[in-house]
């Protein structure tokens, strides 16, 4: 049976940094002066500097009153019908930025497969037939949605990737992972829905999977779910937005349960048999727990971590942000682990190798 290759990785983010100016604003939800307190001492520990986002942060002498892009006036933030019309606006614009990175033209009428993942928005017709109708792909594309799975989306994408180039040898399978998660900023007077908000950013990944030996060997995949642990995580359509819980003990019960699913997750190895770690940076805790519940050296997360530092989480789409970095560094021979965590609790990893 052929075996399927993660070929190449290409990645975009909007123009706009919004990250110090959600600094100097999320303060300001919060009525209690001790959990404003708390809260600024948090983000000085989130070990984030860059979050990307098509959201525009709004102007103190209130200018930008009129800027379609400034979603989030004090006392009036939008509905969730305005957040799904500004994801439409501007999805498809993020999906050209990677794709035209992956040099997409150049290879459009080989694609026989076509993967989007999103938790952040729909619309339809989608991103999938705009991608197919700009990149003139032929109409016969099969195209899947995999749609609001979180964070571990994109390696569900790559195992569906991998099962459909081994039962058809000759498909050529494009991914994209693209999240707007930005446009879900709630007005709220909860710390612990501010800390959430202050990891998430926007970005798109766009990868081809083929037979063609380049690139990553896509050995296995393992999908497991923390048990007692459905609270943890959760990801909701509210009546302003996409309500996201994000519970502060999801750290520590991944720490906790990592040991106990090892063998599942690390494809029957020992954490010291990898040499190549694509961890999912779903925030400083969530690397720290990983770390302590495998007993990783620092020095093999160093590609997740400077993922969060530049970037943030922009969940489906961060992994393969982490990935893309691993392969542009140059990756030695040796055993890889790519892992991602989202609702459920649900750990999703893969077992990779550099290509021969």
């Amino acid at each position: 049976m052929p075996q399927a290759y993660l070929n190449r990785i290409a990645t975009a983010v909007p123009d706009n940094d919004v990250h110090a100016s959600f600094i100097a604003y999320a303060p300001t939800l919060l009525t209690d002066p001790r959990r404003q307190v708390l809260l600024k001492r948090m983000i000085s520990k989130a070990q984030i500097e860059h979050r990307y986002s098509f959201v525009k942060p709004p102007t103190p002498d209130g200018e930008s009153a009129s800027d379609p892009d400034v979603l989030f006036h004090p006392g009036r933030f939008p509905d969730t019908a305005c957040r799904m019309q500004f994801f439409e606006r501007h999805a498809f614009a993020l999906a050209r930025k990677a794709l035209d990175r992956l040099e997409l033209r150049a290879c459009g009428h080989e694609i026989t497969h076509l993967i989007l993942t999103t938790c952040t928005g729909f619309y339809a017709p989608g991103i999938d037939l705009q991608v197919v109708e700009h990149y003139g792909l032929r109409p016969s594309v099969e195209r899947t949605v995999i749609g609001f799975m979180g964070c571990y989306a994109a390696l569900n994408a790559l195992k569906l990737a991998r099962h459909i180039v081994r039962s058809e040898p000759d498909s050529k399978v494009l991914i994209l992972n693209l999240e707007l998660c930005t446009l879900h900023l709630q007005e709220k007077d909860d710390l612990e829905q501010l800390l959430a908000f202050l990891i998430f950013a926007d970005g798109c990944a766009a990868s081809l999977i083929s037979r063609q030996p380049v690139g990553l060997e896509l050995q296995s995949f393992s999908s497991t779910v923390i048990p007692s642990t459905a609270e943890q995580i959760s990801w909701r359509i509210g009546a302003l937005g996409f309500d996201m819980v994000l519970l502060g003990s999801v750290p520590q019960i991944i720490a906790k349960g990592l040991p106990n699913i090892s063998a599942a997750v690390l494809a029957g190895g020992r954490p010291e048999d990898i040499e190549h770690w694509a961890v999912h940076p779903g925030g400083r805790t969530i690397l720290d727990a990983v770390q302590a519940g495998l007993g990783i050296a620092e020095e093999k997360l160093t590609a997740a971590r400077k993922i969060l530092r530049c970037y943030g989480n922009m969940s489906s789409a961060t992994v393969m942000f982490v990935l893309e970095d691993m392969m542009r560094a140059g990756m030695r021979a040796g055993r890889g682990c790519g892992m991602a965590f989202g609702p459920g609790l649900t750990v999703e990893s893969m077992a990779f190798r550099p290509a021969a």
